[in-house]
């Protein structure tokens, strides 16, 4: 029996050519999109899920407030770790990684090549984590100072082979430190928070800080079996008032945390799953570049309703030509057959539809694999489609599409009555559904909420790319690793800014984009800092020549001078901090801070500039306080150019590097670069949200192409009668389209609420942000309505012209 409904299918199929294209297209649309965003969203899902104790791994998070700046950091203090395993049996093993130092020059023969990827790790990093060794021990392998663990990938780059345990390799340039490698493991897998190929041991950290006041290391906790993780963060109350604030109270007046809290300010403690860290930290010192759980909720729902809305043209075309069927479905009623067997026929014609679709849809995702990787930026090839957790998913993908596709019009058709249809009574095939204009809303309705955000996500982003910033970053060439250079930094610099087309130059450590140093501390506005004088602020040592490079504007005061000598213990604030401190004129006044968690307020600054707040973080938050002191800061260094020959002007400048430092990698970018990547994710979402918008809505036109044909055709005697009669081709298209119109701006005024609501609760996320406006519902609607118009014209006018004669002569 299943071989002779599958052979009907087949014939129907064939004998409506139009019909099952629009169909089969339809669905291999929204199959193919869908199957491209279930890699997207099972991929951002399986982050950090490899590791054996995942279920177990816990980051420590730092959310801190003081003086009414809020800083919500990914790390901890040096010795936070190793308190809490002692103190809590809770706690199996602990591990920290130190990244604060950022890239590192490493040689291979006769030169340094710059790494980003490396750390500092504690010898427990392999009982916590699941990284597996190629060669050598893991579990001794960081036990000692001037040791290393390398990645399969790193061995590969530097000595050719992953034979290497015991060879060395040189780090640093002025301080330069031999590693000897005792271990090499296989590179870190794609779908982790963090990717290092050069782990080093913590022995070697510089800066061994020693204080529970100073947060500069990620530590993860390994806790034991059937720990209630949420109940042992209670402990970190215990821990504040037993080691943070006997540390506190050596250089700030507070006798009692319940005061220090009363005082508007907070200092607390919190774990996060490990498998939560990808889609559910976004906070100061990541250890790379995490994704969005809003945007996996957003993406998943654009994959179900894209695949809804194929599914419902499938269901509105084969109601719609129910009345080619009524009579095949009377005969067989009249001649025994059951409607169990017809709805199984209908059912098998669908499915056929359904894996037809997913045929063409699987070669579609092939193709578009490429551009989908590069607009999401992952790396999916053809087999990640192959991989068992999704393979079997895929192949009963069709087969429930099919069941959902048909299910309405196999019980919809096998409803009829034979007697009816036989007499001829039934001519169901467009007469008018509720059911069918609301499927067709819906449809509109779902395409409208995405081109609304379309365009709210594109006004953004350009709203980010036009605000003033309070600096200028346009043609401003960053020159990286300039500390490599060592005393001849200054040298380069100057060398450089005598170049025609360069304009001046700076050292510039401190950059205001994110990834770029940062080093918070706390202040106080009184020589004896309390509750309500204090305050933690940015601290950024810059040159004479950082803010006219930046295009900064002091709108009080001054800028450093080589007139002044005191401006060794001087500072420039932000408006911010003005602010921050009340003074109406902050010029000559005083602030105070400490040089160690052990002494008094040691060290005082007087405020000689007040600079115009500039953006030094995304858009996403608000400008905090922030202060400029005068340092030697030479890891990069900014040129402020004007000139129309840019590739000439980077060449000269390379041509220098290369006469200084011949052995060194030569490394740049443009300071308007490294500020659009902060909004990578954003502009992802944008061209994805973009592309699904265009699917969606070509998706619906498919759909109402098909209706409005067949209705064209039902009604193609009507139409011949109009036209002897007098009617004029603009009366039949519009006599044609105007259910179709309303339908659509029907779906505009339903739409609008529901994108103006998602959109705002998207808007939150920046604290710089767009208004919502009018204009932006009026074009979608307008967009909706024109393309409408055009899919359902083109079948209307078609008809219209068509010659009366042809369609009346068997009357």
């Amino acid at each position: 029996m299943l071989t002779n409904y599958f052979k009907i299918a087949w014939r129907n199929l064939m004998k409506n050519k139009t019909f099952s294209f629009i169909n089969i297209a339809g669905l291999a649309i929204g199959l193919c999109c869908f199957m491209l965003i279930a890699l997207y969203v099972t991929d951002e899902l399986s982050y950090d899920r490899f590791h054996e104790k995942a279920d177990r791994i816990y980051r420590i998070h730092s959310s801190i407030r003081f003086g009414g700046t809020d800083l919500n950091l990914a790390v901890t203090s040096d010795p936070m770790g190793a308190t809490l395993k002692k103190d809590y049996p809770q706690v199996e093993q602990f591990v920290r990684f130190y990244a604060s130092s950022g890239s590192r020059h490493i040689k291979k023969g006769n030169e340094y090549i710059v790494e980003e990827r490396v750390a500092y790790a504690d010898s427990t990093l392999f009982d916590v984590f699941t990284l597996p060794a190629i060669a050598g021990n893991t579990k001794t392998a960081l036990d000692n100072p001037n040791t290393a663990v390398i990645s399969e990938s790193a061995a590969h780059k530097y000595f050719g082979t992953t034979n290497v345990v015991g060879k060395s390799i040189e780090v640093g340039l002025e301080d330069k430190t031999m590693y000897n490698i005792t271990a090499v493991i296989k590179d870190i897998p794609v779908n982790s928070h963090f990717h290092f190929d050069f782990i080093f041991s913590m022995d070697n950290v510089d800066y061994r800080f020693g204080s529970y006041l100073s947060h500069n290391f990620q530590t993860y906790l390994l806790l034991r079996e059937d720990t209630d993780y949420k109940a042992f963060e209670k402990k970190f109350d215990e821990y504040v008032v037993r080691y943070i604030l006997p540390q506190a109270k050596q250089f700030m007046q507070v006798e009692t945390m319940d005061e220090f809290k009363k005082a508007g300010n907070k200092l607390e403690y919190s774990l996060m799953p490990l498998t939560d860290i990808h889609l559910h930290s976004d906070l100061t010192a990541e250890l790379g570049v995490n994704g969005n759980i809003q945007y996996v909720y957003i993406f998943s729902a654009v994959a179900l309703f894209l695949l809804l809305i194929a599914c419902i043209n499938f269901m509105n075309l084969s109601t719609a030509r129910s009345s080619n069927r009524a009579k095949e479905v009377g005969i067989r009623k009249v001649l025994g057959t059951e409607r169990q067997t017809l709805i199984g026929q209908f059912i098998a014609e669908s499915t056929l539809t359904s894996y037809l679709a997913f045929t063409f849809a699987l070669l579609m995702t092939f193709i578009l694999l490429p551009y989908f990787n590069d607009i999401s930026a992952k790396t999916f090839s053809v087999f990640s489609l192959l991989q068992p957790s999704l393979l079997p998913f895929l192949l009963l993908l069709p087969f429930a599409v099919g069941l959902l596709a048909g299910y309405y019009p196999a019980f919809f058709l096998s409803s009829f009555r034979p007697i009816e249809v036989l007499k001829g009574k039934l001519n169901a095939g467009f007469k008018r559904s509720n059911l069918r204009n609301l499927l067709v809303t819906f449809q509109f309705v779902t395409s409208l909420v995405l081109v609304i955000g379309t365009i709210i996500v594109y006004q953004q982003l350009n709203y980010i790319q036009t605000k003033k910033l309070g600096f200028d970053k346009d043609q401003v060439l960053i020159i990286n690793g300039t500390g490599a250079l060592a005393t001849n930094a200054e040298v380069f610099k100057n060398e450089i800014a005598q170049i025609a087309g360069v304009k001046s130059a700076s050292f510039a450590g401190f950059l205001p984009v994110a990834g770029s140093s940062r080093n918070d501390n706390t202040f106080s506005k009184e020589a004896v800092m309390d509750m309500k004088n204090g305050f933690n602020m940015q601290v950024w040592r810059v040159d004479y020549e950082y803010v006219p490079t930046l295009g900064m504007e002091i709108i009080k005061g001054r800028n450093f001078s080589k007139s002044f000598g005191s401006d060794s213990s001087a500072v420039i604030i932000n408006e911010t901090t003005a602010k921050l401190l009340g003074y109406d004129d902050p010029i000559g006044k005083k602030i105070y801070t400490s040089s160690g968690p052990s002494v008094g307020l040691d060290m005082v600054y007087e405020i000689v500039g007040v600079v115009k707040n500039f953006h030094y973080e995304s858009l996403r938050q608000t400008v905090g306080p922030l202060c400029m002191r005068l340092g030697n800061n030479n890891w990069s260094t900014a040129f402020k150019i004007n000139t129309n020959d840019v590739p000439g002007l980077v060449s000269k400048v390379e041509a220098k590097w290369k006469k200084m430092a011949p052995d060194m990698p030569f490394s740049y970018q443009f300071l308007d670069q490294s500020f659009d990547q902060m909004y990578r994710a954003e502009q992802r979402v944008g061209k994805v949200a973009l592309t699904f918008a265009i699917l969606t809505i070509l998706i619906a036109c498919l759909g109402l192409f098909g209706l409005v044909t067949y209705m064209a055709e039902q009604r193609t005697k009507e139409i011949g009668i109009r036209k002897v009669l007098g009617a004029s081709v603009p009366n039949i298209v519009s006599l044609l389209s105007a259910e179709f119109l309303v339908l659509v701006v029907i779906a505009v005024v339903i739409a609008s609420p529901i994108a103006y609501f998602a959109m705002r609760q998207w808007l939150t996320e920046f604290a710089y942000r767009i208004e919502i406006s009018w204009w932006m519902f009026l074009l979608a609607g307008v967009l909706a309505v024109v393309i409408s118009l055009l899919t359902v014209s083109f079948q209307a006018i078609k008809a219209a012209l068509m010659n009366p004669v042809k369609s009346l002569k068997s009357e």
